[in-house]
């Protein structure tokens, strides 16, 4: 009875991520602690942090690839317990694994993808994002033949194929030029429907900053620090940076 109010409650919050308590361990190595995060429909939050601090952990806790030890997720109000299937609807994800199939096409990996969210119109869609991502031209092209980078950007056509209202993002600069960033920005940022929430993780500072509307630092399975944006210009956030490195070693 209390878990059903509790996500009553988070139901009626315009919330685009809610995290209470969150924890997961691998054998006896915990990787997070405790966590707590909210984020407003609409927001970005880039997550910074050193190596094995818990980003990708967390990310993959988010899109449900992973099951926490302890805690709740909510996105957009759905529990991640309750109504998983609901949220992998909602959410486009870009990993390290590009989460493509090597003897599929750039076309027969987005027709495959989108089948299982059931699209409609998926011929223009497809064509719609390989042009946005700049790979029309590789469409036929199997994705074991395409580069490190062009993999990455067929990996996020497949992340926003289905125009999720929540992105995941794992260092969505790997691989790419800064050009292609420029360029994906907008593409990143907005669904149909307005605003997309967004949490991404990146060691990238330049990239982070530009794209952030909130900040937070990950170390040892904890958000030890987190800001708006507008009060984190890139000085004041070297230095914050500095100072978690230093406490975290």
């Amino acid at each position: 009875m209390i878990r059903k109010t509790a996500y009553s409650k988070i139901q009626k919050e315009p919330l685009g991520i809610r995290v209470e308590g969150l924890s997961k361990s691998f054998g006896a190595a915990p990787v997070l602690r405790c966590f707590d995060l909210t984020l407003e429909r609409g927001k970005r939050l880039v997550v910074f942090g050193r190596n094995g601090s818990g980003k990708t952990t967390l990310l993959k806790l988010l899109s449900t690839r992973y099951r926490p030890d302890s805690g709740e997720i909510w996105i957009n109000g759905n529990s991640s317990r309750l109504e998983p299937n609901a949220i992998r609807r909602s959410i486009g994800v870009v990993l390290h694994n590009p989460m493509l199939y090597e003897d599929m096409t750039c076309n027969e990996n987005l027709r495959f993808f989108g089948n299982m969210f059931d699209l409609d119109d998926l011929s223009d869609r497809i064509s719609d994002v390989l042009g946005k991502v700049n790979l029309v031209s590789q469409k036929e092209q199997k994705a074991r033949n395409l580069s490190h980078g062009m993999q990455k950007r067929l990996a996020i056509a497949r992340a926003l194929l289905h125009d999720p209202d929540v992105l995941l993002l794992d260092e969505p600069e790997s691989g790419l030029d800064k050009q292609m960033l420029d360029d994906l920005g907008p593409f990143l940022f907005k669904s149909t429907r307005g605003n997309r929430t967004i949490v991404m993780a990146t060691h990238n500072s330049e990239i982070g900053l530009k794209w952030a509307d909130e900040v937070a630092f990950l170390s040892k399975g904890t958000i030890v620090y987190k800001a708006s944006r507008v009060d984190m210009d890139e000085g004041r956030f070297h230095d914050i940076f500095l100072q978690q490195l230093e406490r975290a070693t």
